[in-house]
This record gives structure tokens, C-alpha cells and sequence, in this order.
């Protein structure tokens, strides 16, 4: 496996996930199949501090039509933490295979195709040095996020392009961290705000993390874009639907900065549509957001 990225020892962020510092949740089939690959991954998380949440349960969901909605016990358990953290709890997991070799910092520039173009052969890339090598290859996934590496090639053997599905979203969405006061008398760990649409696109959702602390992340559309100061992210917060996420930050301490992040569209490649595809090669994410830098690499 080789990345771009200079990979952490702890539960930092990366360059390469700039969607990292906002909120993050582990669906219950993505939940299933980290467990199928890695048996035990659930007591992983909870060894690293991730917070279990009983679905249907702990999280306060507020809509238009129920303030909140009516709670049910879905006899599932999930997890909460922050990106970094899952990803840590699965490298910990993957180093362990003696036939796996991650590689960090290195960055691949071309994926190689065989003579007459049928087959992948190789893939170039630089090394930590910036040295270019050429690396042989049977099978190569690009998980580019992108798929540009994917379209490189596709152009380098004469082929075309998949087709594109296109839907414009103009979404912006800022985030910060807090630490849960100790007198938090609350009965939810987590909270959703949906927005009354189609009139208002501003919504919040706060989960917790290792840690003892909160992340939020606010969302809109357009000119609700939420902003990156703290005093226009506070009076966002009180611009929501409900004040319940106003009135929980309103005694916590913030322990970190405002990240923002938006993107105009969301578009699909549809690699599965091409009739022609060299032998070897894969591609493992065929949605993104097409402003999104790539969120994981060859």
C-alpha cells in the first residue's frame, strides 16, 4: 500500500483527509464488514476510547415533524470517535500481516499499462526522497478518491472517459471540538437538528469523542453557509431549528479551532459502464465530491 501522506503514530489529522476535523460515523455495515476483516475491531475501538452508542437510543434526533423523534431500542450497538481514530485502530490492524507492507509518503504518479494496453503492469510513483521508481504490479486499486490515476491511464492507452453523473449541491459545513462539562445533565450523548426545508438549509449534528469531548459540525446551503469565527458560529447555532445544540456549547469550552469545508457538487464516474477496462486494475471509490482532494491514496 502506498500514501501519500506521512502516516501518524497517535490520533492526529492528515493532510490527505481534509474532511477529518468534522464529524464522523461508522455505519452499521461499514461497522460489520471492519469486523468480519478484523474479529474483535469492536473491542479495538472501545480499548482506544471510541464511545458506544445504542442506536436508536443516545442520539437526540430532531425533525420538523418531531422535536425529538420518538426513541426505539434497534438492538444495535455502534461507535463514535473522531477519523483519525478509526484510522489509527485499522492501520494497528492491517501492520499486523506479515504480507502487508504500508508505505507512507509515498506518492504515485501513473498507473503502467501493459504493451498493447489490455493489462496493468506497474505503477510509478516517488518515493520519500522524491526518487521516481517503477513498481511491477499484477492487480493495482486505485483509492485515489478521485480516480484520476484511473483516467490517466484510461487516456494513456487511447480508451474513453466513463461517463459522469453531476449533481450540483453548493454545501459548506464548519466544525469544532468541545470538552462535555462535567455538570452535562443531558439524555442524549449525541444530537441531530434537521432544517426546516425547503425554507432553511442550516443543520447541526454533534457527536461524541475518545476523550470526553464533543465535535460539531453545522451545515447549509448557499448564503447559509456556516461561517469560521466564533462568534458567527455561535449566533449560527442559535439560528438553528431548536436551541438544543445552542444551550448544550453555551457551558462547554472549546478546545480548538474552526474548520471549514465546502464542495459545489457531488459527481460519479461510471467506471462500470465502460466495455473495455485493462485487466488489473480496480477502482474502489467511484463517488466523491469534486472539490474534495483525495481522501486516500494508491
Amino acid at each position: 500500500m502506498l500514501e501519500r501522506d506521512t502516516l501518524p503514530l497517535d490520533e492526529s489529522h492528515r493532510i490527505g483527509t481534509p474532511q477529518s476535523r468534522h464529524v464522523h460515523a461508522l455505519l452499521g455495515g461499514g461497522q460489520r464488514a471492519l469486523c468480519d476483516l478484523f474479529p474483535g475491531f469492536e473491542d479495538d475501538l472501545a480499548s482506544a476510547g471510541a464511545v458506544p452508542l445504542r442506536v436508536g437510543l443516545d442520539i437526540r434526533f430532531e425533525t420538523p415533524d418531531f422535536d425529538p423523534f420518538p426513541v426505539r431500542d434497534l438492538g444495535l450497538v455502534t461507535y463514535s470517535m473522531s477519523r483519525p481514530l478509526i484510522e489509527l485502530t485499522v492501520r494497528r490492524r492491517v501492520v499486523q500481516h506479515a504480507n502487508i507492507t504500508i508505505r507512507g509518503h509515498y506518492r504515485v504518479r501513473d498507473i503502467v499499462a501493459a504493451s498493447g494496453g489490455d493489462a496493468v503492469s506497474a505503477i510509478r510513483f516517488e518515493n520519500a526522497k522524491r526518487e521516481s521508481e517503477t513498481l511491477a504490479a499484477d492487480l493495482v486499486v486505485d483509492a485515489s478518491g478521485h480516480g484520476n490515476l484511473t483516467l490517466g491511464l484510461l487516456q494513456a492507452i487511447g480508451r474513453s472517459p466513463p461517463e459522469e453523473t453531476v449533481i450540483w449541491v453548493d454545501i459548506g459545513y464548519a466544525s469544532t471540538v468541545f470538552a462535555i462539562p462535567e455538570n452535562a445533565a443531558l439524555d442524549w450523548r449525541g444530537v441531530a437538528t434537521v432544517p426546516q426545508a425547503p425554507q432553511h438549509s442550516r443543520g447541526g449534528l454533534m457527536l461524541p469523542l475518545e476523550g470526553n469531548r464533543w465535535m460539531l459540525s453545522l451545515g447549509g446551503r448557499h448564503d447559509e453557509k456556516p461561517p469560521g469565527d466564533w462568534d458567527s458560529f455561535f449566533l449560527y447555532t442559535r439560528q438553528l431549528r431548536t436551541p438544543t445544540i445552542c444551550d448544550a456549547i453555551r457551558r462547554a469550552d472549546r478546545l480548538g479551532e474552526i474548520a471549514r469545508f465546502g464542495f459545489p457538487a457531488s459527481v460519479r464516474r461510471h467506471f462500470d459502464r465502460l466495455t473495455e477496462f485493462p485487466r488489473g486494475c480496480c477502482r474502489s471509490a467511484m463517488r466523491y465530491a469534486a472539490s474534495t482532494p483525495s481522501m486516500a491514496r494508491v
